[in-house]
């Protein structure tokens, strides 16, 4: 089976395996004999115990999960799923903020416009990214670009993987909750069709401003929630000591998300999560955007819009 890296505590019961294996060939190369029927029998409690341990993840689990430094970023999907990119900057007001990206490109052939959140891979890429919290700016030049793929007949397609917006205090002055509730209000009416994804952390309205669309999705080991889980345990306990309890609390997993009607549908990740094999990853999320945007495009424009706001009207609904 793929030899998986870990990285967490939660994942030592694999590292604890790997490693007996390891002892086991040592031996055998070491004495000669014969080991096969125990290594044998150590892969396949390897295996039982890698697909058990993923499949009943915490909602703790899958925010670490979602934060590993390997886990591919937007750029490297736009890398992967696109077959070129011209990156477009600026709001036209104040200046061009490097947590959001967004440009055209090409997939299989169709004009897209692709728009999502940057994190950066080292120290000095998230001090250049501000750690993928937009600013006003963000969402105004985002807005920008979803209106440029309106006029010319695009499709948009956002990545969503932040940790919120930006919450100092020179952002609330330009109008931080202006910029996101109009992204809202725009996404909702915007008549090219949008499919959003859910690609590490979705967090509070900064996921919230480009994430509405016709098709939403989460990868299987991301989550998408009103606030963090430190955030929530914060607030609620003053200490972040709680936050595992907060993250079950929330019911943020994709799972939970899926289950309570709020995304469109959850797309598996390799084995260890998408940092494990990001090639695949790509992949797999390229069939769906594929598939997606050629339904999308025979439905009828007016259509298409009456049912994205009703998608999100019914939201939170309850019946008695």
């Amino acid at each position: 089976m793929q030899q998986i890296k870990t990285s967490f505590d939660f994942e030592k019961p694999i590292a604890d395996l790997v490693q007996q294996i390891e002892k086991v060939k040592q031996v055998a190369d070491k004495t000669k004999v014969d080991m096969s029927a125990t290594l044998d029998e150590l892969d396949g409690k390897l295996e039982e115990t890698t697909n058990n341990l993923y499949k009943n993840l915490t909602g703790w689990n899958k925010v670490q999960m979602s934060r590993h430094p390997d886990r591919p970023q937007t750029l490297d999907y736009i890398s992967m799923i696109c077959d070129d990119f011209i990156e477009l900057h600026g709001d036209r007001t104040v200046k061009d903020d490097k947590a959001i990206v967004g440009g055209f490109a090409t997939v299989n052939g169709q004009t897209v416009m692709v728009i999502g959140h940057q994190k950066g891979k080292n120290t000095k890429e998230r001090q250049f990214r501000n750690f993928g919290m937009a600013n006003p700016e963000g969402y105004r030049k985002a807005l920008r670009l979803m209106r440029l793929a309106e006029k010319f007949n695009k499709p948009v397609i956002s990545f969503i993987d932040t940790m919120g917006a930006y919450p100092g205090l020179e952002a609330e002055e330009r109008g931080q909750g202006e910029a996101i509730a109009r992204n809202l209000l725009e996404m909702s009416v915007l008549r090219v069709p949008i499919i959003c994804v859910v690609v590490g952390e979705g967090a509070s309205g900064g996921a919230l401003g480009i994430g509405i669309g016709d098709k939403v999705y989460m990868l299987e080991h991301t989550w998408y929630s009103v606030i963090s889980p430190e955030s929530c345990s914060s607030i609620l306990w003053r200490s972040w000591d709680f936050k595992e309890k907060a993250a079950a609390c929330l019911k943020l997993t994709s799972d939970d998300m899926f289950g309570n009607k709020l995304i469109d549908g959850i797309i598996p990740e390799p084995l260890g999560g998408a940092h494990q094999d990001p090639e695949l990853m790509g992949k797999t999320l390229k069939e769906y955007i594929v598939r997606d945007l050629a339904a999308l495009g025979k439905l009828k424009t007016d259509k298409m819009v009456e049912q994205r706001i009703e998608k999100f009207c019914e939201m939170g609904v309850v019946n008695e």
